[in-house]
């Protein structure tokens, strides 16, 4: 695999950010490492870091980078601070940036597959509830969004706000908007839907509302694979479970 950090000035943000992208390479007498190349432009996995990382994150905490290599699966991930993915009334246009400009700058930056079915989004934490935001608002572009111990209950979140974080973010409140993801289910066609993954650890303290909101899915007919588990909100877990996402993938045989 080769691993490239790219820093680049992005339009939407008016600001040079960064991202970290895993790409697969044909390395036959590399010691250690599987490796699953072909011809053709490879899948991609937009994986998106939580509330406290960067874009560097799931490279230093995780083993994504091998993984990833035993299924040639080329993996983005981008830098967004605190921003919940959310064009941001003080933070940013951060939904503009990974929803319309990162995809672009990677198209143009590197060669991967621009096909739905080989494109995935998934993340922890703040990017669990990227993730599944990406996946719900942009279903046309996504085949699978996966969520690890995701923040997906942002109503709850912003009524609490103990991260200081929504008062940057959002300037009314978000339930029953896009910004809901319990509203998106009822918005968006469950049969055009990218599958869905929800995992989250039985003593995470988002627990509950990862249970809630894989019931609201199924209940609405969405294609949902959920698993609670012992764990807690914290890497031994993520590096775990990202391998069983990876494996969920619904990936093309190439």
């Amino acid at each position: 695999m080769a691993l490239a950090r790219c820093d680049f000035f992005s339009d939407a943000l008016g600001l040079s950010t960064s991202m970290q992208v895993v790409l697969p390479q044909p390395a036959a007498s590399q010691i250690g490492m599987a490796s699953a190349t072909g011809d053709e432009p490879p899948p991609v996995l937009y994986l998106l870091h939580g509330l406290s990382d960067d874009c560097t994150t799931w490279t230093r905490r995780t083993s994504v980078e091998r993984y990833a290599a035993e299924l040639g699966l080329a993996v983005v991930m981008p830098q967004v601070a605190r921003s919940f993915y959310l064009d941001g009334t003080h933070s940013g246009a951060y939904w503009e940036f990974v929803s319309e400009e990162l995809p672009a700058v990677v198209q143009r930056f590197f060669r991967v597959s621009t096909a739905r079915e080989d494109t995935f989004v998934a993340g922890l934490s703040m990017g669990g509830y990227g993730a599944l935001l990406s996946g719900l608002r942009q279903p046309e572009r996504f085949a699978a969004a996966a969520s690890l111990s995701g923040a997906l209950d942002i109503a709850e979140l912003q009524a609490d706000d103990a991260f200081g974080v929504f008062a940057h973010v959002l300037d009314a409140p978000a339930a029953g908007t896009s910004a809901d993801l319990f509203a998106l289910l009822d918005r968006v066609d469950p049969a055009s839907a990218p599958a869905l993954y929800v995992r989250c650890g039985t003593e995470d303290a988002l627990v509950g509302s990862n249970r809630r909101f894989s019931a609201a899915a199924r209940e609405r007919g969405f294609d949902v694979t959920d698993g609670f588990d012992p764990g807690d909100h914290e890497w031994g877990y993520w590096d775990r479970t990202i391998r069983d996402v990876l494996a969920w993938l619904p990936l093309r045989t190439r």
